[in-house]
């Protein structure tokens, strides 16, 4: 017989009645993998249409006799007996497609293994042979990864009225689970409770890890509690639960009943409980597993070492972790992830890049997780080259479009610098999330370039991407620094709002924000506002007392820190010791510094030093600030020689200021500012010939001076004005203002200083010079555009020169405002003819 003839003479098969429908079904279900599993000998089905219809037929026709002929079937036939028995005889397509699916046959045939059918005589009733189709069919669903599939023939068994067994109910149970269909799992459990299933070990264990896949660890416990017995699997099942739902001291204390119980921890208790431990930091339970590994011989276990390293590396032992990756002979790309990622998460940055340098030698190709784990170590050391290499890596892994890879590639390039290259890979991301957003936000902030930053901040609402307060954190130093605190104040309305005005790092970000425009005020109060300070916020705090001059009430603060248990590092002490720079606190200024090895064990780094000697420089006591650098045991960088540069200038000691300006010179080449400073230090001492020199010394290496420039923000808008500036739209109305108010100054005492002008010229021209200063321009721009009685916020690039300082003493006392000017180094608050600097700075 042909297999097209076959195939047409099925098309003629009679109708069926009820009992001849369940045995062709039996026989369907029984002969159909034959089809399915391979190329048949079709003698063998010579029998088929006899053992499948021996009901007497309507019609006369003789049955021709089958050839025995062997030949092999299509799928394309195999397809269209499927159809065929579906759609002539009625069959649910479910049953005729059982042993398919148990057989792994979904869609198509998959295996060509030739396999040998023997008939059986079975005795069996019509009502269970069909119960068997159903729970078998159901079964093969759930197998084969088909659980929705399986839900409906589950629905479709009840409503025929069949009853399941338990291991049906434990198939469906996990069908819901890998679902998380919940609606299902209840309905099921309905059944299971009405079946009384319920009490029974696996299928009581079944409904627990159902139920927490689903996210109700609720119901999974009281599941849990029910439970009569439990074993190993059903504790397994209710640990893992609460650790995958974020229940880690639950899940915990769950683990330690299982022992009080008796319960014997096994292999899958291990790597459940693990996690727990690294995420809670539960160093004594970790090593309890730990102990049972190696008892159990599980230690070099693969998983359960890459848990062990994991955990170790998260409560902070890197060296025990190492020690544990060493004795895994088999390591996988999961294990060198977990020691990559413990490096880089400690603070090990430089053992992180030799792990992965490593991995790659070993002929292990990184995944996603292991890029994403190297790349902060590229971006902590600056290490471009290293970077581009990854970067290489990642695009041949086709990495480089993946968010969380890109993000780091992007972080890296923002933090050496190359922010040009950073946002080409950000616009080329897709699907960009608040990480991205974050990290070239904070890229643009932390390289300067302030206003791209807060148009990206911008733009990035505008794209309906919500900031979190990471993004936050890192967009308010863009306003701080460029003085913006109308729009600073925008983004703290937003944090408060969104549930961020506790946040530490917001609350630091904040503090320094509103110290830095002026509002030290407001800086104290949302940090007293907040109860879970860290040392960050302490920081924060004392260094903002310190730059607006107020450093007995840094001195207070760092008192209270010491007090509450907040143990200072070295950032405190920078804070410290500028506060008493700044308010010329020189004995506590030095009591401090020496306080930091008795009583703190913290080595001075340059950063310390530096401080110390401006301390001792801007006091005037000059020649011990230069024993001080003779004496460092560290090799002075140039913010040493800087500060001592600095204070020659205040104190016109051109001796120490040339040897400051030469150990400059060498260190840094191309720092016009060193120049400049030098040049001015000869001006003020009339040495011309010397002042030539080093400005033709500046003019053979390509240096410029930086000019000064000031800016001030009014209505949200930052206004910049550079010296003797006529390019902003208001230039009339504001040499107009400097005019009148120069006349009312000198009416009070006013007198220009033109010493500060560094050139051979009438002293009307000097004067002239000395009027068209940024900081003068920018005050008069905020008198002009702001209401009365309105503080005027000021912010300068360079060092307020004595002339701007003295003339904004006058200005504050005529126009009846409080004006605020932040230079490079302090603060200065005018207000009422006084500065808050009493003249020291």
């Amino acid at each position: 017989m042909s297999n097209g003839g076959f195939m047409v003479g099925f098309l003629s098969l009679p109708s069926l009645g009820q009992y001849e429908y369940e045995y062709v079904s039996f026989m369907v279900g029984f002969l159909f993998p034959c089809f399915v599993l391979g190329n048949m000998n079709m003698s063998l089905f010579s029998f088929f249409p006899s053992c499948l219809f021996p009901f007497p037929s309507p019609s006369p026709t003789p049955t021709p006799t089958p050839s025995p002929i062997e030949t092999s079937i299509s799928h394309t036939q195999i397809l269209h007996f499927y159809h065929l028995c579906f759609y002539r005889c009625a069959i649910p397509i479910s049953i005729v497609a059982s042993a398919a699916v148990n057989q792994g046959c979904r869609n198509q045939v998959k295996k060509t293994t030739e396999v040998s059918v023997q008939a059986k005589q079975n005795q069996f009733s019509h009502r269970q042979n069909n119960a068997f189709l159903w729970i078998d069919t159901i079964r093969g669903y759930v197998k084969n990864g088909l659980w929705d599939k399986a839900l409906r023939m589950y629905y479709q068994m009840r409503r025929a009225g069949i009853n399941p067994e338990k291991l049906v109910f434990i198939s469906l149970i996990n069908a819901c689970a890998r679902l998380s269909d919940l609606q299902a799992g209840r309905k099921i459990h309905e059944d299971i409770i009405a079946g009384d299933f319920e009490s029974d070990v696996i299928v009581g264990t079944a409904l627990t890890s159902m139920y927490a896949k689903c996210g109700r660890v609720k119901n999974a416990r009281q599941v849990f509690d029910r439970m009569p017995e439990r074993d190993v699997v059903s504790w397994n099942a209710i640990i893992a639960g609460y650790s995958q739902n974020g229940y880690f001291h639950e899940a915990l204390a769950l683990f330690n009943k299982m022992q009080m119980q008796g319960i014997k921890p096994n292999y899958i208790t291990m790597i459940s409980i693990l996690p727990v431990c690294a995420h809670l930091l539960a160093l004594e339970a970790g090593k309890q597993i730990h102990g049972y590994a190696i008892r159990s011989g599980f230690e070099s276990d693969i998983v359960v070492g890459t848990g062990l390293v994991d955990m170790y590396t998260k409560c902070g032992h890197v060296s025990i972790a190492h020690k544990l990756f060493e004795r895994i002979p088999d390591r996988d790309v999961v294990l060198w992830n977990a020691i990559i990622a413990g490096y880089s998460q400690n603070g090990h940055p430089r053992e992180a890049l030799a792990f992965f340098n490593e991995m790659l030698v070993q002929g292990i190709k990184p995944d996603s997780f292991a890029l994403v784990s190297v790349l902060p170590a590229c971006a902590h050391f600056l290490a471009l080259e290293q970077g581009k290499q990854i970067h290489g890596v990642a695009i041949r892994s086709g990495f480089e479009s993946d968010v969380i890879v890109g993000t780091g590639l992007l972080n890296v390039y923002a933090k050496c610098g190359n922010v040009d290259i950073a946002h080409k890979l950000f616009e080329r991301l897709p699907g960009r999330d608040v990480a991205s957003w974050t990290a070239i936000i904070g890229g643009y902030s932390q390289n300067s370039h302030h206003h791209e930053a807060l148009a990206l901040f911008i733009e990035m609402q505008v794209h309906g991407i919500k900031p979190d307060s990471i993004t936050l954190a890192g967009v308010l130093p863009a306003c701080s620094n460029l003085m913006a605190l109308e729009q600073g104040k925008q983004i703290h309305n937003y944090a408060i709002r969104n549930g961020f005005g506790s946040d530490v790092a917001v609350v630091n970000a904040l503090v320094d924000l509103y110290s830095k425009c002026g509002h030290i005020g407001i800086a104290q109060q949302v940090f007293d506002n907040v109860s879970s300070r860290d040392v960050v916020s302490w920081n924060a705090m004392i260094l903002a007392h310190g730059i607006h001059g107020q450093g007995v009430d840094a001195l207070t603060l760092f008192s209270l820190m010491q007090q509450i248990g907040i143990k200072p590092d070295h950032i405190t002490f920078t804070a410290v010791l500028t506060a008493c720079s700044h308010a010329a606190l020189v004995n506590q200024g030095r009591q401090y510094f020496e306080s930091m090895k008795s009583d703190y064990d913290l080595a001075p780094k340059l950063e310390q030093y530096a401080c110390l000697v401006d301390l001792l420089g801007r006091a005037g006591h000059l020649h011990e600030a230069r024993d001080i650098i003779n004496k460092m045991p560290l090799e002075p960088d140039a913010n040493v020689w800087g500060s001592l540069l600095g204070a020659c200038r205040v104190h016109y000691n051109i001796e120490l200021a040339e040897q400051a300006a030469k150990q400059l010179f060498e260190l840094e080449p191309n720092n016009a500012g060193n120049y400049v400073l030098l040049s001015n230090i000869y001006a003020d001492a009339c040495r011309w010939e010397d002042v030539v020199r080093v400005r033709t010394m500046m003019k053979e290496r390509g240096m410029k001076k930086q000019p000064g420039c000031s800016s001030v923000e009014v209505h949200r808008a930052v206004h910049t004005f550079l010296v003797g500036d006529r390019t902003h739209p208001q230039s009339e109305k504001i040499y107009a203002m400097l005019e009148t108010l120069y006349e009312q100054m000198k009416k009070l005492g006013y007198v220009p200083n033109t010493n500060l002008v560094l050139h051979d010229v009438e002293e009307e021209v000097k004067e002239n010079i000395l009027c068209s200063h940024s900081e003068k321009l920018a005050i008069s721009f905020g008198i002009i555009n702001t209401r009365p009685g309105t503080p005027i916020r000021i912010m300068k690039n360079l060092r307020v020169c004595n002339d701007c300082h003295n003339a904004t003493t006058f200005i504050s006392k005529i126009v009846g405002r409080e004006i605020i000017v932040r230079d490079v180094n302090r603060f200065h608050h005018f207000k009422a003819g006084l500065c808050s600097c009493g003249g020291y700075w």
